[in-house]
């Protein structure tokens, strides 16, 4: 969990989505594919941080068993709800990537607090998430990019303010930002012409939700 938004707002490498936006995941899926490298030989790797014993900070677990539950061919996803990552073993998982993949282009993915008016944005851009930030503790930055979802209002009892924030908030922040992840993946594969096809339609999935 990143208790600074202000890393990410007064940069001007990164752009704010509502998750209430229409199409917020297709704005987010055109956002990733622009910040993939051009080499096509560096395997992307989706770092999701945070932990489930935290109402507000399970966002990138979340979003981890999301994707993992997809056909996502080319993308690697760590860090779901039965395998998290988190301040404990942070470093130990990003030892374990680097053993894996070589030269892994990793887009970094966490929970935030922030202002009231922010509350639901998710915020993408260059450059990693830091989250040692509310934890008080020294870890490894996390990323060649970034993902980070206003879960809740910073300023005062931030650990008491996530253990409060409504699941129901963290779960369509969720559902949206691993949407717009897998519709990325869907264009990086098919801009590829190693990759194979995918045989599971997001848009069907989605009108047969509504």
């Amino acid at each position: 969990m990143n208790m600074r938004p202000s890393f990410f707002e007064h940069r001007h490498s990164a752009n704010r989505i509502s998750y209430e936006e229409e199409n917020a995941h297709h704005v987010l899926s055109k956002e990733i594919i622009s910040l993939l490298p051009k080499e096509r030989n560096r395997p992307i790797v989706i770092v999701c941080i945070g932990t489930d014993r935290s109402t507000g900070d399970a966002l990138g677990p979340l979003i981890g068993t999301l994707l993992s539950e997809k056909p996502l061919a080319n993308f690697y996803v760590y860090g779901t709800l039965d395998d998290p990552i988190h301040a404990v073993n942070l470093e130990e998982k990003l030892a374990n990537i680097h053993q894996l993949h070589d030269n892994p282009f990793i887009i970094g993915i966490d929970a935030c607090l922030g202002k009231v008016k922010s509350v639901g944005i998710i915020q993408i851009g260059k450059g990693p998430v830091k989250p040692g930030a509310g934890v008080n503790k020294e870890l490894p930055n996390v990323g060649d990019a970034h993902i980070t979802g206003i879960v809740n209002v910073s300023g005062f009892m931030e650990f008491f303010v996530l253990q409060n924030t409504r699941l129901n908030l963290v779960l369509k922040m969720a559902k949206t930002i691993s949407r717009g992840i897998y519709l990325a993946g869907l264009s990086y594969n098919h801009a590829n012409s190693v990759s194979p096809t995918f045989n599971w339609n997001y848009e069907d999935e989605h009108l047969q939700e509504n």
